[in-house]
């Protein structure tokens, strides 16, 4: 069975559970039967896993297949998730833990100011200086090796119009809308 899936990506800072909510918004009001997920929110844990996993990817999958399994019981048909993503090779791992996905990566630009800028807004504790640090250098990597079928800018913009953008240019307006057409 086909999953439509939008993994939303970016560096630290911005945006990409911001807009996740946003779309969450639109599609409920659509009627639309979906789920989202923020996956960093399924790496935390202390200690972590042993192993050379910084980012603890292998538990993040393996938390996502399980909670893509309950989602697709309760009844969701489309997935949102939002996660950072350094290359294609990854969707192997998106594919695996939920079956029949067909990905469209929406990555998030912003200029490396103003993702200082909402970093510093956001981070107001110890984590404040390495997600300072990792929110440039991602900028830079994405840039040098994009990994996106839509790239959305989101300087200067709000997240209601970013998350429009995002819905237009992948179709799941048309599928929103269609959602909320009467049925004859």
């Amino acid at each position: 069975m086909r999953v439509p899936v939008l993994l939303i990506t970016g560096p630290v800072g911005v945006g990409k559970s911001s807009v996740l909510s946003e779309i969450e918004d639109l599609l409920q009001d659509a009627g639309m039967r979906f789920a989202a997920i923020e996956l960093d929110g399924l790496s935390y844990c202390h200690p972590p896993p042993p192993g050379d996993d910084r980012f603890r990817t292998a538990l993040t999958f393996r938390n996502l297949a399980a909670v893509w399994k309950n989602f697709r019981a309760a009844g969701a048909e489309r997935l949102i998730l939002a996660r950072v993503i350094e290359s294609r090779a990854e969707l192997a791992r998106y594919r695996k833990a939920v079956p029949g996905a067909e990905i469209v990566i929406v990555r998030l630009r912003a200029g490396v100011r103003t993702l200082q800028e909402r970093v510093k807004r956001r981070e107001l504790g110890l984590g404040r200086a390495w997600h300072a640090r990792r929110a440039a250098e991602l900028a830079k990597i994405m840039d040098r090796a994009p990994v996106e079928d839509v790239l959305v800018d989101t300087d200067g913009r709000t997240v209601n119009e970013i998350a429009r953008e995002i819905m237009e240019r992948t179709g799941w307006l048309l599928a929103a809308q269609a959602a909320v057409r009467p049925r004859r």
